[in-house]
């Protein structure tokens, strides 16, 4: 089984490691109420997906 011939730097680790960071989700605005939603999902506060009521919402 191969073996590493030399310890890797920190340099070398810490860069592979500089793109695994967390990314904030995408948001889109909801041309019905203008709420901010995920895009390609029903908005949570109106309910509606492409102009139309999919989802009911309790209105408290």
């Amino acid at each position: 089984m191969p073996v590493p011939k030399r310890k890797t730097s920190k340099s070398k680790r810490d860069m592979r490691r500089a793109n695994q960071k967390l990314k904030a989700p995408a948001l889109a605005t909801c041309p019905d109420c203008g709420e901010a939603r995920r895009p390609h999902h029903a908005c949570p506060s109106c309910g509606s997906y492409k102009g139309r009521t999919v989802l009911k919402v309790d209105e408290d």
